[in-house]
């Protein structure tokens, strides 16, 4: 008889879907040229070259253990929020804290909410620890400002009295879009302290500050706030997997009874520090982002396809029934995108912002697809 472990798993994670990290890892290596990677909503210009050099100087200490309180970094992040250096934790990529948090606040007696259409790994760290999931279905897609938004008031309204955590991602992956102050405020006051409440800010550096803030100082007025953040989308350091929460002194007590130990490590402190200091690079790389999304865009407009509105560094195109046809040719010229499908949106790819070639790359593949096919 063939052995199975699945057979000797835990009931939560038999009914537990892997994380599809996407193609671009997968089939990058089978392209014939360079590829374009445009499937993981990576950094297109690469990291700060302080933290490069950062990285470099580090390397020589890689046979010791890391500070596992992130000391010096977590002083810097402390000194820029002013914040309590204690309200940080540091995670191994923000995945691990969403991770940790669904660990540390949930169980198979309660309930987890978060929107339909939002990151996947909310939905896997509420399976992981065999919590109920309320998926609350998002606005629709012709909202005027929220398209395939965060409902907050059906969010609102869908916490039970088992609910404990409820994850909200501003801006969202993967559809792009955000909510504003107001109506994050409204929602937050009309949630009960019981419930702790994750705000994924992952792609909140793209954000037009006209458009919305980072909650960070909704924290004293609200502690059963959570702020993820992470070094792996504008500061360009994906590789290295860091990212931090910040949240009420007591929750990252909690938090520290279950983070590994090293559970960052020390290339990555230092990168991080060097990356989060170079403010004129990362302002920098912002600006080049945000012009190549609104080319992108536009550009797409003119093609006759239309792209959700955006406030990260990734479109959401709806290619209708050609979706496939259109990853495939793309594939073929080496452009490699993300499928939604998976998310329940088939006629969507999302298209992270690459650099100028990039995009001039993609649209030289759709312009003869669109003139053969009006």
């Amino acid at each position: 008889m063939s052995f199975d472990a699945l057979t000797l798993a835990s009931t939560s994670i038999v009914r537990l879907r892997a994380y599809d990290t996407g193609p671009d890892k997968r089939i990058a290596r089978e392209c014939e040229h360079a590829p374009a990677e445009l499937g993981s909503n990576e950094h297109a210009f690469g990291p700060s070259p302080k933290a490069l050099a950062a990285m470099q100087m580090e390397l020589a200490r890689a046979h010791r253990y890391p500070d596992p309180d992130g000391t010096a970094l977590r002083k810097t992040l402390a000194n820029h929020f002013a914040i309590d250096p204690s309200s940080i934790t540091f995670g191994n990529g923000s995945n691990e804290l969403i991770v940790m948090l669904a660990e540390c606040f949930a169980g198979p007696e309660h309930s987890v909410v978060y929107s339909q259409y939002a990151f996947a790994v909310y939905a896997i760290a509420t399976a992981a620890v065999g919590a109920t999931a309320i998926e609350v279905p998002s606005l629709a897609r012709d909202h005027v400002t929220m398209p395939l938004g965060h409902d907050l008031d059906a969010m609102s309204a869908a916490i039970r009295s088992d609910t404990k955590l409820v994850f909200l991602a501003n801006p969202n992956n993967p559809t792009g879009s955000c909510f504003d102050d107001d109506a994050l405020d409204a929602f937050l006051d009309s949630i009960p302290q019981r419930v702790m409440v994750v705000m994924d800010e992952a792609y909140i550096d793209f954000v037009s500050p006209d458009v919305v803030r980072s909650a960070i100082d909704r924290i004293e007025r609200y502690p059963n706030l959570v702020i993820l953040r992470t070094f792996s989308k504008a500061h360009a350091l994906a590789a290295l997997r860091i990212g931090f929460a910040i949240s009420h002194v007591s929750t990252a007590a909690v938090m520290a009874r279950l983070r590994q130990p090293f559970n960052v490590n020390r290339i990555a402190l230092v990168a991080a520090q060097a990356a989060f200091l170079d403010f004129d690079y990362l302002e920098s790389c912002i600006g080049m982002t945000v012009a190549e999304r609104d080319h992108l865009a536009e550009a797409l407009t003119e093609l006759g396809y239309s792209s959700l509105p955006s406030q990260t560094n990734f479109l959401m195109v709806d290619f209708g029934g050609e979706a496939s046809a259109v990853e495939a040719a793309l594939y073929q010229a080496g452009i490699i995108v993300r499928p939604m499908a998976g998310y329940g949106l088939p006629q969507m790819l999302r298209i992270s912002i690459g650099t100028r070639q990039e995009s001039e790359r993609i649209l030289s593949v759709l312009a003869p697809a669109r003139q053969l096919n009006p």
